[in-house]
């Protein structure tokens, strides 16, 4: 009981984030990034489980998965932003697995391992970025192209 508890405060939590961060692009503003489009995509998955839309669920993590294979999101090239791009696509592809079955809860699970491995290579790319930690992987240094 108390972990459903915790799953829906964390859900709501984030949506309510989801819905105040989440504007409509105006005309003439340049096209969104790879972040900016996974960030949508996270959004509409959140909406998605929180509306028992499954149809929706299931497009945004095919949107998830179609920004993660897009080159502008690799941005580090060491192994533990691989590890956590691999991971990345493991939740996705869970989600869009839970979304077909139409089982909530598993679907919700999935969605909170896509954002914590969100959060957690996030900050392993500042930490790289601002010379915390070392490159992985075998590489002197890390190559590091924009977003």
């Amino acid at each position: 009981m108390t972990t459903y508890r915790s799953l829906t405060c964390v859900l709501l939590v984030a949506l309510a984030t989801a819905l105040v961060a989440g504007e409509p692009p105006r005309k003439g503003d340049p096209p969104p990034s790879a972040m900016q489009r996974k960030l949508g995509h996270a959004q509409k998955a959140l909406e998605g489980i929180a509306l028992n839309d499954f149809d929706g669920l299931v497009r945004s993590a095919d949107g998830l998965l179609d920004a993660s294979r897009d080159a502008s999101f690799q941005v580090l090239k060491t192994r533990r932003y691989e590890l956590y791009s691999d991971e990345f696509r493991r939740a996705a592809e869970g989600l869009r697995k839970h979304a077909q079955a139409k089982n909530t809860d598993a679907a919700a699970l999935s969605y909170v391992d896509l954002t914590l491995t969100c959060v957690k290579c996030h900050q392993h790319v500042r930490e790289v970025r601002v010379g915390f930690a070392p490159p992985t992987g075998g590489r002197a240094n890390a190559t590091l192209t924009g977003e």
